[in-house]
């Protein structure tokens, strides 16, 4: 070994900002607001009434600080006049901007400066004035905002099934996974007043107006669920946003609605099918980003689903004055219209259900006939404008999920997230790594049963809820009550014991305890074998497992033989698109990353990386964990810019969506550090490396292997500053906690010591 120091790179296993529940948030902005003045709350109070989320600010600085952080909605503004000729200039370009409010006491001394930004919606001396537009505004906002899906088309000439696979390698997770709740929700029957009890109760903790959600609690039987859903209050934002970002806690608590929405509008089909043609066309226009409308245009062919309830009209003219609208702010839209043909032959009412709902609705003007949720179309003909470069108009023809290019994915999809009801939404939460939702059901299911084979079954999902969470004592905690349940069964080749047995193993090797981790993966791999066909997806999960303990343990070649085993299987059984083989691929490329084969480590990386973007949404953790591996072999490489780039894009994922002291998150901090570490900024790789150290202390037991690499990595920085005793000092902690936690022959045992030898010759 040569005479030089060591870092240790953390790999991870594929495995905030306030809570906004509509579409947009206004901000507003005025250097001489007192906040204490009775008109001041007044004014406040009338802008609660249209949008929940409501910021107010002094300083121009704090506004725009604000504005960086909006990815998913669109900011409306309200500006005084004093500060709006020189802050409008500032903000104007921005996309999350939407619409700009001057509010003075002289129009007349603003109207001519405003009047030359496009995004500035008059100037006003009435708050009242700005909340009528701002009805307006938000509605064309959350029009907009509506999720799309896009599944492209294979247009080569091979084989039937080779061009299914391919299509189905371009389908987006919110197809699959909006098609997935909307098909629990519909089997879920409950009576309203309960959810309706919860769902304003939830409403009222995330800032809704209590006027209107006192309506609505008062009136909500009163009314029909489409009369609600295009009433001018917060139901109609919350529920766009819900199902476009994939909010599984609000998508939840409006369960019941979109089953009363959903039926009434099978209902009104069935009595209302003669007010249409058998085949007729509608319209929908939409402003479109210039990467959205490429998108559009690489689907031709190929099948385009609208995951929220879909609004169109009859009436050509209405549709239009949506697209004029978009273009007139945002000037690299794309206009497109809509022109959708609907063959009722086609569809069944039961799965695409839609009406003509001028006589039910809360705004009888626009012709309007609405479809269900998760409406899926075939993506025809685009004809660009002679008139208007910047409009098209799309021809698209409805179709349903029994589409051929859709159907075998659609039932894969369905067995592999089984069950019935809530315990059938749990495991779509889980899957989906909305563990806190996930936890909040699971105990209330388990207030309400008193079956055994229930209960084990809630205690032992409670178990991979708080293993997720990086709550790794109380994982073992529920997984032994589960295992406890189990154990009484007559037969001990129960496979829901060897799912037990495994996850212990899972959450004893998270915790370092690799021993302990071999023993239950074992018990849990006896069982398999006895009981599952040799390539049975579980079996191969169940090689994985033992690979990866191997592979913690150093024991690398007896690792990758595990692994290469588990690979078969997988290969063999699931779609090429499935998670579970990103995560095969990716403990392969770990492997090769830690000895030393990086340019093998990161074809595999790179193959588990594509799969998880065509699987999961962009802000699952999995593809932060992605990220990380990526950047950790660019660091081997020492190609530190691309490695930086990586790890930037993991920490953001993260910061997202796990818990400000998941033990991810400590990974991606050391990493960072790393960086820094070899760039020259030795301050910046300190405090990386000490963010990462705090998440693990709290985290995990005191002899933790990671810990060790936090303490060495430490230890290097200060060799590096030339404080040599404190490099020692923390070398030495690193070196204790590897003798104790890892067996002798242990690669890091000797790249400690190498570390310690290193910094003495300097002392």
């Amino acid at each position: 070994m040569d005479d030089a120091v060591h870092s240790i790179i953390s790999v991870t296993k594929i495995q905030q900002r306030r809570p906004i529940v509509q579409n947009y948030s206004l901000l507003w902005i005025d250097g001489t607001i007192d906040k204490s003045e009775a008109n001041f709350q007044k004014d406040f109070d009338q802008i609660k009434s249209v949008i929940s989320d409501v910021n107010v600010f002094t300083h121009p600085d704090d506004c725009i600080q604000l504005l960086n952080t909006m990815t998913l909605e669109k900011g409306f503004l309200i500006v005084s006049g004093f500060l709006g000729q020189y802050f409008v200039p500032q903000i104007h370009s921005m996309r999350q901007v939407d619409t700009i409010y001057i509010y003075c006491s002289n129009k007349a001394r603003h109207e001519q400066w405003a009047h030359e930004w496009p995004k500035i919606e008059g100037v006003h001396i009435s708050i009242k004035t700005i909340c009528e537009s701002l009805n307006k505004v938000t509605r064309q906002c959350d029009h907009d905002a509506i999720s799309m899906s896009f599944v492209a088309n294979s247009t080569s000439s091979t084989t039937s099934t080779t061009n299914e696979d391919k299509s189905l390698d371009q389908l987006e997770p919110s197809y699959m996974y909006t098609m997935l709740f909307k098909d629990i929700i519909l089997q879920i029957s409950e009576d309203d007043d309960k959810p309706v009890e919860y769902f304003v109760a939830y409403c009222r903790s995330k800032g809704i107006s209590e006027s209107e959600l006192t309506y609505f609690q008062s009136k909500y039987h009163e009314h029909s669920a489409v009369w609600w859903y295009t009433c001018e209050i917060f139901l109609y934002s919350m529920l766009n946003r819900a199902l476009r970002t994939l909010d599984m806690e609000v998508m939840t608590r409006t369960d019941f609605f979109i089953r009363n929405l959903h039926r009434q509008l099978q209902q009104l089909q069935e009595e209302h099918s003669s007010a249409f043609e058998k085949k007729f066309i509608i319209y929908r226009g939409q402003g479109l980003s210039p990467e959205d409308f490429q998108h559009l245009q690489d689907t031709k062919g190929g099948l385009l689903a609208f995951n929220c309830f879909l609004s169109t009209s009859t009436e050509k003219d209405v549709s239009m004055e949506f697209i004029k609208g978009n273009l007139c702010k945002y000037e690299q839209n794309v206009g497109v219209l809509f022109i959708m043909t609907i063959d009722q032959s086609k569809i069944s009412s039961s799965s695409t259900p839609f009406a003509l709902i001028d006589k039910y609705s809360a705004i009888p003007t626009e012709n309007e006939v609405l479809f269900s949720m998760h409406t899926v179309f075939r993506l025809g003909e685009m004809e660009q404008s002679t008139k208007d470069k910047r409009l098209w108009e799309v021809q698209l023809t409805i179709t349903d999920d029994n589409d051929p290019q859709l159907a075998d994915l659609v039932t894969y999809m369905k067995k592999e997230i089984d069950g019935s009801g809530w315990y059938r939404m749990g495991k779509l939460m889980l899957t989906l790594e909305k563990f806190d939702d996930a936890e909040l059901l699971y105990n209330q299911l388990l207030e309400v049963t008193s079956n055994d084979s229930d209960r084990a079954y809630i205690y032992h999902q409670l178990g991979r809820v708080k293993k997720d969470q990086g709550k790794y004592k109380e994982a073992v905690t529920f997984y032994e009550k589960s295992l406890e349940i189990y154990l009484k069964a007559p037969t001990q080749d129960n496979p829901s014991l060897a799912s037990a047995y495994n996850n212990i193993g899972q959450v004893y090797d998270k915790m370092g305890e690799y021993s302990k981790a071999l023993e239950f993966y074992e018990k849990s791999h006896k069982i398999k074998e006895k009981a599952l066909p040799s390539t049975h997806p579980d079996l191969a999960t169940s090689y994985n497992n033992i690979g990866q303990v191997y592979n913690n343990m150093g024991e690398y070649w007896k690792a990758l033989q595990f692994y290469e085993k588990s690979n078969e299987i997988f290969e063999k059984s699931l779609p090429p698109t499935h998670p579970d083989l990103a995560a095969c691929y990716n403990n392969i490329g770990q492997l090769y990353s830690n000895v030393g084969e990086n340019s093998k480590a990161l074809e595999f990386y790179e193959k588990s990386h594509q799969i998880l973007e065509k699987s999961l949404p962009a802000s699952h953790p999995n593809l932060a964990s992605s990220c990380n591996n990526i950047a950790a072999v660019y660091y081997q490489m020492d190609q530190y810019s691309k490695a930086l780039e990586f790890y930037e894009q993991s920490l953001e994922i993260m910061k997202k969506s796990l818990p400000s002291n998941h033990p991810d998150l400590a990974v991606c901090y050391n990493n960072m550090g790393l960086v820094y570490n070899e760039m020259g900024d030795y301050s910046k790789a300190l405090s990386f490396y000490e963010q990462s150290i705090e998440i693990k202390k709290k985290t995990f037991p005191p002899n933790h292997p990671d810990l060790s690499a936090s303490y060495n990595n430490i230890g290097l920085v200060y060799n590096n500053t030339g404080e040599y005793s404190r490099a020692l000092e923390f070398l030495e902690k690193a070196q204790q906690i590897w003798m104790i936690s890892l067996p002798p022959g242990h690669t890091h045992i000797a790249l400690i010591k190498s570390n310690i030898e290193h910094v003495k010759k300097k002392m």
